[in-house]
């Protein structure tokens, strides 16, 4: 890890020296500056604890944050995913946030489009349902819940062609399971993106039916993720990596939003 000294020699070796002017550690980023207000400050021990913890804090691994910060027809992110999107079953999950009020239109939340057909689509209706839809936009299966907000929420849903079960899970608390598609499979060849309703393969967006807000923490596998599994994804602890989309790998394209942004968020 490259480190960054700030008014001292190497031959100093603590981790902080702030009384006297020196700082050695991990470089956060280019841009991190210590004050003379830091460095002359006679609360050495205080400042010193306090910049720890906040080290300590921000040098967890970043989590890109997707942020679409306005109503366009052209912002967007697609998604490449590690393999073919053939499936007969799937766990998809994101955490969202949006302040577009559920009574003043409908939001995409996540597309997966073919040549065909709207392939899986995932929507908030402007009624404050929540739809699966599956070959089409159609006759999709509706769920009731909480509504997402200002908030980061955890949002999963949940799909299985054998039984045609089909379940959304909300920070980790499942709805009733109901029956959708049974027998349908997933078909490859398509384009995944997030921001956007593709009425065509990669366009025909529409301004009303873009996401406003933030997204991160996309992850997805071909096989449905158990109740407890889900749970504890949610809790933040160990879970396997989705074999189809793993957010800390996935390769994403960018399109009309600032790129920076999404390299600088910090948790």
């Amino acid at each position: 890890m490259e480190t960054a000294l700030v008014g001292c020699s190497r031959s100093q070796s603590p981790l902080f020296s702030l009384c006297s002017g020196c700082y050695r550690g991990p470089l956060l980023h280019k841009n991190v500056v210590l004050s003379k207000d830091f460095r002359d400050s006679n609360r050495c021990g205080l400042v010193e604890t306090q910049l720890n913890n906040q080290l300590n804090s921000i040098t967890q691994p970043v989590r890109r944050t997707l942020v679409f910060t306005e109503e366009t027809d052209n912002s967007y992110v697609e998604l490449l995913p590690q393999k073919n999107l053939s499936m007969q079953a799937f766990t998809l999950c994101m955490r969202l946030a949006t302040e577009l009020a559920s009574d003043e239109r409908e939001i995409i939340l996540f597309a997966y489009r073919t040549v065909d057909f709207d392939e899986l689509n995932v929507w908030r209706e402007a009624n404050s349902t929540y739809i699966l839809y599956l070959q089409g936009s159609i006759d999709g299966v509706s769920f009731h819940l909480p509504e997402l907000n200002t908030f980061q929420t955890n949002l999963c849903v949940t799909w299985e062609s054998k039984s045609g079960l089909t379940a959304f899970h909300v920070d980790g608390k499942r709805s009733v399971r109901k029956m959708y598609k049974q027998g349908n499979i997933v078909q490859p060849g398509g384009r995944v993106i997030l921001g956007q309703d593709p009425d065509s393969l990669l366009g025909s967006f529409d301004i009303n039916q873009c996401f406003v807000g933030e997204i991160r923490d996309v992850n997805m596998w071909d096989y449905v993720l158990s109740d407890s599994m889900i749970g504890a994804l949610h809790g933040g602890k160990l879970f396997p990596k989705g074999n189809i989309f793993d957010w800390d790998t996935v390769k994403l394209q960018v399109n009309g939003i600032d790129k920076e942004i999404i390299k600088t968020l910090w948790d």
